[in-house]
């Protein structure tokens, strides 16, 4: 308490220098905070994204070899309906999984009538469909009276086997409106050519510009008969309860499955996911660049501040030596003093973090990010365990730049330091 109260006391003694470098500190804690809670925001909304929007769920299940070679040879690799049977009841032992669908990927040509293009489909059950993607917020659009929605698979009906979705892009550009009718034309699974006619249920928006005009849904059934591949299933997608169990419950069912005597594979979301995966690592690469640009102006600042000090109080520190304190002693006023101007500084940064957060919250920004065909809102999370850190570093970092100057001056004769001018 004592060596508290004498480093509040030297802060004030230079009350322009200290306030200013508690500004520099607020400010770079600020600015780390704020930026800690941007991408914070942006993982969450792409892992959402990633494992409701995309329907990838938390985690998905195929034979071991089916993303190498199912491609050529999907007729070794695909589940029968038994072994659908068999995994899925094995699957739902589990306390965490909530849900576990099959579905079955496959491509084509859809064609209006008058042109033709390629589409990219699932096949999925629709009220499966619907409770993966119960995690994600619907975001609709009004566009001349044709409803858009982010949400690819809520005109999936079980009792419409006959009814798809698309991709606003590929919807657009063949004119194809709710209601209306369109023919498909694939490859079965013997490699035999296949066609039916279904009625489009309605668009959805895909969220990535490069993809608008491919995609597709449809009910699983309508993709299984198509494909000519009744029962069958590419892979089976699994919902957990909680995010967190995604590494354990993988590792506790690939042990399950493969002592019940199935060789088979399991992937995560993120591991699936190649877009989130690579925007966080262009992120946290950006986040270190900053942070470590304002750690260094704070350590400069701070040194700066700490060897002025050190030289105008250097007879006070040679009277303060004389009477009795020890080396030691003179180093803890000093490093508390860094210690206590760091603090506030943080704390003035938090309090200005918060203004600032709930500022842009309230303004409801929005941008349309690269490679995206809407526009997102801007937000800022809270990522207390980054604020925490960065305190902390801030703090060490602060503590070491009084040290040097503190020590170097601790360590000088007492008759030279009475006699320093």
């Amino acid at each position: 308490m004592q060596y508290l109260t004498l480093s509040y006391r030297g802060l004030l003694r230079n009350r322009r220098r200290s306030l200013a470098n508690l500004l520099a500190i607020a400010l770079g804690f600020a600015a780390i905070a704020l930026f800690a809670g941007y991408t914070h925001n942006i993982y969450r909304g792409l892992s959402n994204h990633a494992i409701y929007g995309e329907l990838l769920g938390h985690l998905t299940l195929s034979k071991r070899g089916m993303n190498r070679e199912g491609k050529l040879h999907p007729e070794r690799y695909l589940l029968t309906s038994e072994e659908v049977m068999r995994i899925t009841a094995l699957t739902k032992a589990d306390p965490h999984v909530t849900l576990i669908t099959p579905r079955l990927a496959l491509s084509g040509i859809i064609s209006n009538g008058r042109a033709s293009t390629i589409f990219v489909a699932e096949g999925l059950d629709p009220a499966a469909a619907k409770q993966l993607q119960a995690g994600l917020m619907t975001w609709d659009v009004d566009d001349g009276g044709t409803k858009h929605t982010m949400l690819g698979t809520q005109a999936l009906d079980a009792t419409k086997p006959d009814t798809i979705t698309l991709a606003q892009g590929l919807g657009e550009l063949l004119r194809l409106k709710p209601g209306t009718r369109a023919s498909l034309l694939s490859n079965t699974l013997s490699g035999q050519a296949n066609a039916v006619d279904v009625v489009m249920g309605g668009l959805f928006n895909s969220g990535n510009a490069d993809t608008d005009d491919l995609y597709a849904f449809m009910p699983l059934e309508l993709a299984r008969s198509l494909y000519d591949a009744p029962g069958r299933a590419d892979r089976l997608t699994i919902l957990l309860d909680d995010m967190r169990q995604t590494e354990p419950t993988r590792k506790h069912l690939l042990k399950a499955l493969k002592k019940a005597g199935f060789d088979v594979e399991i992937r995560t979301w993120n591991e699936l996911s190649a877009f989130y995966t690579q925007v966080r690592g262009m992120f946290n690469m950006i986040f270190g660049f900053i942070f470590s640009i304002v750690l260094t102006v704070v350590i400069m600042g701070i040194a700066n501040s700490m060897s002025m000090t050190v030289v105008e109080r250097t007879r006070e520190i040679g009277t303060l030596r004389a009477i009795g304190l020890r080396r030691s002693g003179v180093v803890r006023l000093f490093v508390g003093e860094a210690a206590l101007l760091t603090l506030l500084g943080c704390i003035t940064g938090f309090l200005l973090t918060l203004a600032v957060k709930y500022a842009i919250d309230a303004a409801n920004i929005s941008y349309v990010p690269p490679n995206q065909s809407g526009p997102v809102p801007l937000l800022v999370d809270l990522d207390v365990m980054s604020m925490v850190l960065t305190a902390l570093a801030m703090a060490g970092v602060g503590a070491l730049a009084a040290w040097l100057p503190a020590r170097r001056a601790a360590r000088q004769p007492i008759i030279d330091s009475l006699g320093h001018v």
